[in-house]
């Protein structure tokens, strides 16, 4: 008898693949066991009215306890599944609202802050100045000056650092400078080893260099939010330019030589460059060479005078979202800006901001809640007011290392500075000082390329020899420790003297 033929359902329904039943099956399992975990944390949470560090209780509130709870889901989903940042921040934040942890305001809220519209206002302006070809010339200008690969290194960062001062985000930067690393490489292609150390570089650069500016990355934005939250004052434009830039340098320029060390031999470093500016120009874009065009000028004119208000708003009085907006204003307007504003807004990385929301909305909650006091009584230990500089190196150390467990650079912010301010207060150091050093720590993330944006960025260029994994490594233990001792200088010998005091 011959067998029945496939009906239409047979054929209309294929076999799940046991792959992918067995991996919907961990999916689920992994589910359960996260859920099962999380409750039992609430549970085992000491309850009881927290008294604070000195107090006679060791216990949470009930919105502490879920407080925390929420964070830990958090981190989780951040650390241990593939889900999409945003999306783990959205939930958190909607499960806190939807909880009672937390007033839909506090949340709401933060869309309408300074902070956002800061950061838009910058973005709108960067586009101005991007569509202008200005930061091409001054990179063509600079690069172009190198006889050898050390002053090519070391040009390139310089150009590179100066992009902090103007364009918000570490992986803004990294798009912008991008074509100017593939020019340099279809200039160099009789040099592959260089140009792989360029590739490396490049990134490098952008994540130290953005401490130099509070719009380098969106976590000093989240780390001024939190700070002013929390003790009532944040810090400025001017004073972070003023603490950051002088370390964005040092590090910068300490790491290139770095790079050239560990990526390149002492004969490839003294072979001569020969670089024809005129070529450059061609593969860098239009308006690289020849007099400044007249957009360049106007750009130039409102970025000059947009980071001079930023610097003297002690002096004017005007704060700097206000004086973005103008700006932002000013790059898009009829007959004297570069773009539309239409185009401009759709540069913003709106994800990025919406992410900020939820960081700050879980910053805020952990901090009202007092679960930001309790984990740092847990991490303080047997800690007291005369170990601040133990526990200055330990949050230094694990604001380095932080980029291990968690890839994004604002969430380390958002989970690392409502603790960091209660562990300061509680060993006698300035929260400010030590939210500031954390956060220019948490600027080292080189060790994977999955470790920042840029970094990924820079991995896998078509037709383009790129740095390998090895060497990330190799980079990166020689430059985790280097970061760290250079944030413990200068915030014991550098710092002070610029007005940020350890006590």
């Amino acid at each position: 008898m011959s067998p029945e033929p496939p009906t239409p359902a047979d054929r209309d329904s294929p076999a799940v693949p046991r792959r992918t039943i067995a991996r919907r099956l961990l999916v689920v399992t992994g589910t359960l066991a996260a859920a099962g975990g999380l409750a039992a944390l609430y549970t085992l949470l000491p309850g009881g009215q927290f008294g604070g560090q000195s107090g006679g209780q060791s216990g949470l509130t009930d919105t502490g306890r879920g407080t925390i709870t929420v964070f830990a889901a958090a981190l989780v989903g951040w650390t241990l599944t593939r889900l999409d940042d945003v999306f783990i921040g959205l939930t958190a934040a909607a499960a806190l609202v939807a909880c009672g942890l937390l007033a839909e305001e506090a949340v709401f809220g933060v869309l309408g802050s300074e902070t956002i519209w800061l950061l838009v206002a910058a973005c709108v302006i960067a586009a101005g100045v991007s569509a202008s070809g200005l930061p091409a010339r001054a990179a063509l200008a600079l690069i172009a000056r190198a006889r050898s690969p050390r002053q090519l290194a070391h040009m390139t960062t310089l150009a590179v650092l100066l992009t902090a001062l103007a364009v918000p985000a570490t992986s803004g930067r990294a798009a912008l400078v991008l074509p100017v690393f593939l020019a340099l490489a279809r200039l160099l292609t009789d040099r592959p080893v260089l140009v792989r150390a360029l590739a490396l570089l490049f990134p490098t650069v952008v994540l130290l260099s953005a401490v130099a500016s509070l719009i380098g990355a969106a976590a000093h934005l989240i780390t001024s939010e939190v700070l002013a939250a929390m003790t009532g004052t944040g810090i400025g434009f001017g004073q972070w330019l003023l603490l950051g830039l002088p370390l964005a340098v040092v590090s910068s320029h300490l790491a290139a030589e770095l790079v050239l060390i560990t990526m390149t031999d002492r004969a490839e470093r003294r072979d001569p460059l020969k670089l024809r500016r005129d070529r450059l120009a061609e593969l860098v874009g239009d308006g690289a060479t020849g007099p400044l065009t007249g957009a360049q000028l106007r750009m130039l004119g409102v970025l000059v005078g947009v980071v001079v208000l930023w610097c003297t708003e002690p002096l004017h009085g005007f704060s700097p979202t206000l004086v973005a907006l103008v700006g932002a204003l000013a790059a898009t307007a009829p007959g004297l800006g570069t773009v539309r504003m239409s185009a401009a807004l759709a540069s913003v990385p709106w994800a990025l901001l919406l992410f900020m929301v939820c960081t700050a909305a879980l910053g805020d909650a952990l901090a009202r809640s007092g679960a930001a006091d309790w984990l740092a009584g847990i991490a303080l230990g047997g800690f007291g007011p005369g170990d601040g500089t133990v526990v200055l190196t330990m949050v230094v150390t694990v604001s380095a290392a932080a980029h291990l467990v968690l890839q994004s650079r604002s969430a380390r912010s958002a989970v690392l500075i409502p603790v960091i301010v209660p562990l300061a207060v509680a060993s006698g150091l300035d929260p400010a000082a030590v939210a500031f050093a954390s956060t220019a720590a948490a600027g080292f993330c080189h060790t994977l390329p999955s470790s920042a944006k840029p970094v990924a960025m820079f991995a896998d260029l078509p037709d383009v020899p790129t740095y390998r994994r090895a060497d990330l490594i190799r980079l990166s233990a020689l430059l985790g420790p280097l970061m760290v001792a250079l944030v413990l200088v200068f915030s014991h010998s550098v710092w002070p003297h610029l007005g940020l005091p350890l006590r």
